[in-house]
C-alpha cells in the first residue's frame, strides 16, 4: 500500500466530524491493506510510530525541496527506513540519518509530508484516538469492540491487535494476554475535587501520589524492561532501577509504580530533575552525573507465571508487599473515615508530594482505562492570566479556536508561561471562538495572535523551569476554570506570583 493512500485517509478523517464516518473510513482502509501492512496502517492513523520517537525534530524536516508530484513510497518501505533511522547511532550517524531522512522527504508528496511530519514530531491531530480506532478495528474484522478493547489493553498498542483481528478474528484476540517484556496500558485514575468526594464509604485505601515518572517494570530471569506511561522503553536510562528490579526474588514479574528523585529527607526534587533522566538517551557519563532515582511501586500485575491483573487490589497489594522491600513500596493505609483520609492528604502534601490516590480495594486492574477504582486528589492552585494567542482546533474541535497561549505580567509586558485546551466545554469553545475572532491581530493558519485583553482563570498543579517559554517557567497540567470578564489584563497575575507558587509547590525549585 502506498503511504499516500494512508495520508489521504488521514486527511479525510481529520476533515470529518462524525464518529461513524471516521470509523467507516478507517475500517475500509484496514480491509484494503495487506496482512503485513495492517498493523502499520492502524499505528500510523493513531499517530504512532512502532519505533517510538526516533529523534527527528523540526529542524530535520525543514529541507526546502519541492514535494514529489506522484506518490511512490510504500508503508513497509517507510517502516524499514524508520527502523534504520532509529538504529543509526555512533560515528557518522548524523550524516547517515540526514541522508535517510532527505531521501524520504524528497520522495514524499505534499500530503505524505503532512502525515510524516505529524508522525515524526508526535503531533498528528486528526481525531482518530482509541474511541474511533478500536471501533474501526472491530468493524473491519467483524468482531466485538469489547474483544478489541481488552486485547489492546494487554497488547499496549492498536496496530498488532488490528492485524490479529483481521487475520484470526475473536479466537486470535482471546489469545492475547499479559506477556512479560511487553508493556500493558497503565490503569489511570479519575479525579475528585477533594478528599471527601473521593471517599465513598466502601472498602478503600489511600496512598501517596508521587510527582515522578510512571514506570512499569518487567522481569524475566536477569532480563529487565522498564516502560513509561506512554509505553516507551527507557531501561537503558535507568540502570539503578533495573538493578533494583533484578534483585527481587521472583523469576518473572510485572510491577507498576513510579520512579522519583528524592532528597535525603525524603522530600521530592522538582519534577524536571526526575524527568531529565527519561529524556536522556542513556549516555554513561551523563547518567553518572545525574541525580539517582528511587523506585516506588504500588501494584503487582504478574509474578512467577501468575497473572494478577483481574484479582482484587487488596490481593495485589498483599502480594506486592510480600515481594518488594518496604522502602520501594508506596505508602498506603486503609480508609477509615474522611477525617483521617484528609489528615493523610495534608501530611503528604506538606512533605512536598503531589497529592493522594484513593483506591477501591475490591477493584481489578483496569488496564488503559480511567475509572472509579482509582481517584486522585491534588491541591488546586489558580491564577488569572492573559490569553496571548489561540490555535485553530483540529479533530472534534475543527472549526473552533481552541488551544490558548497564556501570559503573565512582568511590569508593563506579558510573557508566555504555557498553553492549554483542557477544561473547555463545548459552550466555552463556541464563546471563545467568537470572542477571539474579535481580538485577532494576525492569523498564520495555525496560530492566531490576539490583542492581549482577555483574562482567564487557570488551575494548575505546579510549575517547572522552562527554556521554551520566555517567562522561564511552565505551568504543569494547566486547565481552564472560567473566563474573567471582571478583570483587565493589567489586573492579571504577575510572573513573580507564579514563582512564589512554584516555591510553595516545588520546595526549593
Amino acid at each position: 500500500m502506498l503511504l499516500d493512500r494512508v495520508a489521504e485517509v488521514s486527511a479525510q478523517v481529520a476533515a470529518t466530524s462524525g464518529r461513524n464516518a471516521k470509523v467507516t473510513l478507517i475500517a475500509d482502509l484496514l480491509r484494503e491493506a495487506q496482512a503485513d501492512e495492517r498493523a502499520l496502517v492502524a499505528d500510523y492513523l493513531t499517530g504512532r510510530l512502532p519505533q517510538g520517537r526516533i529523534g527527528v525534530g523540526w529542524r530535520s524536516l525543514s529541507e526546502d525541496s519541492p514535494p514529489a508530484a506522484e506518490p511512490s513510497l510504500t508503508v513497509t518501505e517507510i517502516d524499514s527506513t524508520f527502523t534504520e533511522l532509529d538504529a543509526t547511532r555512533g560515528t557518522g550517524s548524523s550524516a547517515r540519518r540526514a541522508e535517510l531522512l532527505s531521501a524520504v522527504w524528497r520522495s514524499a508528496t505534499d500530503r505524505e509530508r503532512t502525515l510524516l511530519r505529524g508522525l515524526l514530531l508526535g503531533d498528528l491531530r486528526q481525531g482518530a484516538g482509541d474511541g474511533i480506532m478500536l471501533k474501526a478495528i472491530a468493524e473491519a474484522a467483524g468482531v466485538t469492540e469489547a474483544a478489541v478493547r481488552r486485547a489492546v489493553m494487554l497488547a499496549g498498542f492498536a496496530g498488532p491487535v488490528a492485524a490479529t483481528a483481521l487475520a484470526e478474528g475473536e479466537p486470535g484476540l482471546a489469545e492475547i494476554g499479559l506477556e512479560v517484556g511487553r508493556p500493558v496500558r497503565p490503569m489511570l485514575a479519575g479525579s475528585a475535587p477533594d478528599v471527601a468526594a473521593a471517599v465513598t464509604g466502601g472498602p478503600q485505601s489511600i496512598e501517596v501520589k508521587l510527582d515522578g515518572i510512571r514506570c512499569q517494570a518487567h522481569k524475566r530471569g536477569d532480563q529487565v524492561w522498564l516502560f513509561t506511561r506512554s509505553l516507551d522503553d527507557i531501561t537503558d536510562r535507568l540502570p539503578e532501577i533495573a538493578s533494583a528490579v533484578r534483585s527481587l526474588a521472583a523469576d518473572t514479574l510485572v510491577l507498576d509504580g513510579e520512579v522519583i528523585a528524592l532528597r535525603e529527607d525524603g522530600s521530592p526534587h522538582p519534577f524536571q530533575v526526575t524527568g531529565a533522566r527519561t529524556a536522556s538517551r542513556g549516555d554513561p557519563d551523563e547518567l553518572a552525573r545525574a541525580t539517582p532515582l528511587t523506585p516506588l511501586f504500588f501494584d503487582l500485575l504478574h509474578v512467577d507465571g501468575q497473572d494478577l491483573i483481574d484479582r482484587p487490589a487488596s490481593e495485589r497489594r498483599q502480594a506486592l508487599e510480600s515481594l518488594v522491600p518496604s522502602e520501594w513500596v508506596v505508602t498506603a493505609e486503609p480508609v477509615t473515615d474522611p477525617v483521617a483520609a484528609q489528615a493523610f492528604f495534608d501530611d503528604w502534601v506538606a512533605r512536598g508530594h503531589e497529592g493522594v490516590i484513593v483506591k477501591a480495594t475490591d477493584s481489578a486492574y483496569a488496564a488503559g482505562r480511567r475509572g472509579a477504582g482509582w481517584v486522585k486528589v491534588k491541591p488546586r492552585h489558580t491564577v488569572d492570566l492573559v490569553v496571548l494567542a489561540v490555535e485553530h482546533g483540529s479533530g472534534r474541535r475543527k472549526g473552533y479556536l481552541s488551544n490558548i497561549h497564556l501570559g503573565a505580567r512582568v511590569g508593563d509586558e506579558l510573557v508566555m508561561v504555557g498553553k492549554t485546551f483542557k477544561g473547555m466545554t463545548d459552550a466555552m469553545l463556541a464563546w471563545q471562538t467568537e470572542r477571539f475572532t474579535e481580538l485577532t491581530v494576525d492569523d498564520n493558519g495555525w496560530v492566531v495572535s490576539l490583542r492581549p485583553e482577555q483574562v482567564v482563570e487557570i488551575a494548575f498543579d505546579g510549575l517547572q523551569t522552562s527554556r521554551r517559554y520566555p517567562g522561564g517557567v511552565a505551568l504543569r497540567f494547566a486547565r481552564v476554570i472560567r473566563y474573567r470578564d471582571d478583570k483587565t489584563a493589567e489586573q492579571a497575575d504577575t510572573l513573580d506570583t507564579l514563582r512564589r507558587v512554584a516555591g510553595m509547590v516545588e520546595g526549593n525549585a
